[in-house]
Parts: C-alpha cells; structure tokens; sequence
C-alpha cells in the first residue's frame, strides 16, 4: 500500500466529494494508531462528520490515508515544549482598532493624584489595626517602613511565621521560599537606609500562584506530574516585582494545571469559612490576601480564576486586560485568553501592584505598552456606569451602583451581547490546553488532574474547522462589546465572566457589603468591567466605593 503525503490525501477526498475536515481528522487520528483502515473503522468515524459513505468511497479512502500516519508520527517526534508558543496570537483591539489611541493617553475624567494617605476606612487612630501587621495595606506598611517604625525583614519574618501556622488549616501554601525572602528583605533594608528607594513596594512581601517559575524552587502548576519542577529563570511577573523591591516568600496553590481549588495536597480553604473551598485556580493567592498572610499576591484567570475566588473569599482581584501583564515563565493554559493580574485587600493595593508589573515584554509578543498610572482621581461627573438590564442585579452590584449615583455618577442601562452564546466558544480555552498537555493525553497520564482528563480526550474530537468557527464567532462577540463601550465607560455585574473573557476587557471584583451567614459573616463583592486597558477608571471608581462601603475593616476570624 503505497504512502502519499497529505496534500494528496486532502485532495483525494475533495475529488470524491468527501471535503469534511472534521471527518478527515477522525480519520487521521486512526491512521496514526493502524498500518490501515477497514472499511468498518471508517464506518465508525462517520459519526464525527456527520456524513454516510458509501462502500465505494469506504474503499477509496482506505488506500488513501496511510501516509497521514507518516506526518503524525513525525510531528509527535518534534521536541516541543510545554512554553512552546504556537505561530499566532490573540488581538483584543482586532474589534476596535481606535482603542489604541484612546489607550495611550489619560481618559478626560481621571485626573493625577497626589493623595496617598490612608483610605478613610484605615487609619492609625484604629488601635486595633495600627497594632496588628498582617492586615496593613501595601502604602501603610511602607510608610511604617520609611518611618523606621518597622524592616522589611520583620514583616517578611511574621508573614513567613504566619503563612507556616495557618497553612494547617487553610492548605493555601505550596512552598516557602525563605531564604529568598530573607535575601531580599535585607536588601531592601539596607537600600532604603541608604536612600535608593524603588517605589512603593519596595520591601513589601507577597505570594505567587505556584504556575509563576522562581529560579531555585519547584514550579508545581498544583499537579502531581510536575511537583518536582523547576526552571533556571525567574518569570517575568516575578522579575518585575524584584525589580520594584517586593519580597517573595511563598510559592501559593492553585487547583491543578489552573483548574478550581484542588490541587496534590487537597483542597485550598475559604478563611471565612474552612468547611469550604477557596474556589479557584488562584486559590493560595486568594485565600492567603483574605486570611491577611499576605499584603498582596499575583494570581491568574483564563475564565474566572481571578473573579471566583476573588468572590468566594471577599477581596479585591484585578483580571487586567488581555495582553496588559506579561505571561512569559508563567504556565500557559490558552493562548488567547490567559491573563496575569493582583489580588489584595483594597483597590489601591491592586491599582500599586499593577503599576509595577504592567508593560510590553519581548516574550511575550501578546503584550503592548498601553497608558497607565497609578494613584488617580475619578470625576463621576464625567463618567457613564453602567447597569445592565438582560441579567439579574446581585446585591453588591446594586449596593454599588446605588452608591456610585449618590457620588454623583450617571447611571446608563445597557444590554451585553447574548445573541452569540460564550459557554460554546469556551472550548478554544479546552482545545489549546488538550495541545499543550497532549503529551500527558497521549500516555493517558491525567490522574488527579481534576475534570481536565476528560477535557483534554473530548478535546481531540474537536476538528480545526470548529475551532475556527469559534474563532471567527469570538470575533463577533468582540465587535459586540466594543459597541457596548460606546454608550459607557464602565458597567457593574453584568454576569460577564465567559464574555468578558473571550473579548479580554479588564473586570476586578470589589467587596462592598458583609453577609450575615454562618459559620461568620463574610463580604460579598460587586464587579466592575471597563473598556480595554482602562484598569486605571477601574481601580479609582473601585476606590470611591470602597471609601463609602467600609467592608475592608472586616477580618476571618
């Protein structure tokens, strides 16, 4: 039986009129487990198609198909990597090419702002929180620093001696990385006793999502096939954070390969209530900035693991638009929709750390150079919010915008696209991972890795051409939205999660009011969503409400 290379294969099936890429690949994938085909494998395959052949072009095709086998089997023998990127990339402003210019300077309604004072829901005069480290925000312990009142070691010194006993009970910490920390920290000391100051967080611990690589400690991704990884450099997430003077002290959980709140070690808790789960992926970076073991951390979100567990453990996450956060050194689950953001206790916190780690980096060709600064001042005046009428107002949401009018804003009704359903579109995000872990598919090694074994099987029937429908339905989702941006600026709830995500606008999740549930009360968050690359009318609106909602002076107990 002769062996043809697949061009002729792919023109073989046109001429018999049998042009289904679908149907080819199911084909394929067979050719690349038997030296041939029967007819009544082929008869099998049909299925995937959707088409019935008869025998005659069963009998063409047998002889046809075998040297697809020969380009699969070459292909599988190519060293690709996990951090392998394919040739194409993911294009947020492909839908409205003027935001490039809008985002290169400052919207008319923010304004530059020296005030960085305490938010008024913070202050010294509160014995309780002036007496107590683990609950102070970023600018707060680094006054506290420059006054001398305290060192970078200290502060490293209690969230290590904190992250180690809570751990016990909230399972949120892969990996201390003390010796590091301790490193850093006195640098940090003793550059800031010598004058050279890199900023606002300069000697300020902080937690790292474990799919962020720390040269000299395992790189986990919370799965068991990769508990003993490690990489020789530092992602460039990290990097930037070294840059700025920040203090790494531990490597935090997250559910396995980016998926909900299990990882190899259990289950990540809620510190407001340890009979439950921190949802997830950035489970640890959620749970550790709650349970104040933390002043900040960096987690991730490709459809929800910001916002999810942002929401379940009540503090401040920011999901920053799609390409504003370098992903380079960071585990990639899709290529079109994973993004790199903070998490913390307060907007100004969130709004610090972003400053730091923003920024067009070389690898990462995703990434661009997009106006933002941090701190400034909103004018509501000069703001259109946002409710959206074609979903159910939650609560905070409604608390939120109740507030926001009385600050004077404008309350705009909207409706978010609906006609292109997003759950469909959401299996580009499961076919690109099945592509980057189908080595672990191949051998059939995905115990423990949550739901995504199955994911990642079903995945391989998915063809080319319905990826690419999806792709170019993805494209009309974004046109969609950015319509919506031309009635508002910023819109509040909006059940937006699989939306918002395909499209890569910027969401942050707000805590704005307490719930009186069992076994505690806990905080329950609004969210915000704004145009591309406008984090910074995020983060300033973020911080009014915050002033006005006092949510912040809560604490697990």
């Amino acid at each position: 039986m002769s062996r043809v290379d697949r061009r002729r294969v792919l023109e073989t099936l046109s001429l018999i009129g049998i042009g289904t890429a679908t149907f080819q690949r199911a084909l394929s994938d067979e050719v690349v487990k038997q030296a041939g085909l029967t007819l009544e494998q082929i008869t099998h395959a049909e299925w995937v198609a959707g088409i019935t052949l008869t025998d005659e072009q069963r009998t063409a095709l047998t002889g046809r198909l075998n040297g697809v086998r020969d380009d699969a089997e070459q292909i599988q023998k190519i060293p690709i990597q996990y951090d392998s990127l394919p040739s194409f990339r993911f294009d947020p402003e492909m839908a409205d090419p003027a935001v490039k210019l809008r985002a290169s300077a400052r919207p008319i309604w923010l304004q530059k702002s020296g005030d960085e004072t305490l938010p008024s829901n913070q202050s010294e005069s509160d014995p309780e929180i002036s007496g107590d480290l683990s609950f102070q925000n970023v600018r707060e312990l680094g006054r506290r620093l420059r006054a001398k009142q305290t060192t970078s070691v200290q502060l490293t010194e209690h969230c290590l001696k904190t992250l180690e006993e809570k751990n016990a009970t909230l399972n949120c910490v892969v990996t201390l990385t003390t010796d590091l920390a301790l490193k850093q920290a006195e640098r940090a000391d003793k550059e800031l006793a010598s004058g050279h100051d890199r900023g606002p967080l300069h000697g300020i611990p902080w937690g790292a999502k474990d799919l962020i690589s720390v040269a000299g400690y395992p790189t986990t991704w919370g799965a068991p096939h990769f508990r003993d990884q490690q990489f020789a450099t530092d992602a460039r997430v990290a990097q930037r954070l070294d840059e700025a003077g920040a203090v790494l002290v531990a490597k935090l959980s997250l559910g396995a390969l980016a998926m909900g709140d299990k990882w190899f070690n259990g289950q990540t808790k809620n510190p407001w209530n340890p009979e439950q789960g921190s949802s997830g992926s950035s489970a640890g970076s959620a749970s550790a900035v709650a349970a104040g073991l933390v002043p900040f951390a960096i987690g991730s979100e490709t459809l929800g693991s910001i916002v999810s567990p942002g929401r379940r453990c009540g503090v401040v996450g920011l999901r920053p638009t799609f390409g504003r956060v370098s992903r380079a050194g960071c585990m990639a689950l899709s290529w079109t929709m994973d993004k790199i953001g903070p998490m913390a206790r307060t907007a100004d916190d969130c709004g610090t750390v972003l400053a730091a780690i923003h920024g067009r980096d070389d690898a990462d060709p995703t990434t661009v150079d997009r106006w933002f600064h941090w701190p400034v001042k909103a004018d509501l005046s000069k703001l259109r919010i946002g409710r959206v009428t074609n979903c159910d107002t939650s609560p905070p949401d409604q608390l939120a915008l109740d507030l926001l009018k009385k600050l004077g804003a404008t309350i705009v009704e909207i409706e978010l696209p609906r006609s292109i359903p997003d759950s469909p579109l959401s299996s580009m995000l499961d076919v690109e991972a099945a592509c980057i872990f189908q080595p672990l598919t191949r051998v059939n090694n995905v115990e423990g890795l949550n739901s995504w074994g199955d994911i990642f099987r079903a995945s391989h029937f998915v063809s080319a051409v319905d990826y690419l429908q999806a792709s170019r339905a993805r494209f009309e989702l974004m046109k969609q939205m950015a319509r919506v941006f031309t009635s508002v600026d910023l819109y509040i709830g909006g059940d937006d999660l699989g939306i918002a995500n395909l499209t890569g606008h910027p969401c942050m999740t707000l805590p704005v009011m307490m719930a009186d549930v069992k076994p505690q009360p806990r905080p329950l968050c609004c969210t915000l969503t704004s145009g591309l690359y406008d984090e910074a009318t995020l983060l300033a609106v973020a911080r009014l409400i915050e002033s006005k909602a006092d949510v912040v002076k809560h604490r697990p107990q």
